[in-house]
């Protein structure tokens, strides 16, 4: 356990750090989630969908939740496997 006043300052700032952080890594991942299932089954929102999780992945990144490049790497590999799938049919 922490002894200097400092010290457990520290923890309860991570402990608010690590809540707000947890809601964006969910919506992030819910997002993701619901955009992967929409292409692959070529529902008609997945063009909803796949901007809705680019979205989230951008404040993800902006709020330094992901890094910056994590992101534009999960952009595009959706945005791949979006046009993959809309080319097929």
């Amino acid at each position: 356990m922490a002894n200097l006043p400092s010290a457990k300052k520290h923890i309860r700032a991570d402990a608010r750090k690590a809540e707000r952080n947890g809601y964006t890594r969910s919506t992030m991942r819910t997002a993701l989630r619901v955009a992967r299932t929409d292409i692959a089954d070529k529902g008609d929102n997945a063009q909803e969908s796949l901007r809705l999780a680019v979205s989230q992945l951008d404040k993800a990144a902006k709020k330094g939740v992901i890094k910056k490049q994590t992101a534009s790497r999960r952009k595009s590999r959706l945005m791949r496997a979006y046009n993959r799938e809309m080319a097929a049919s």
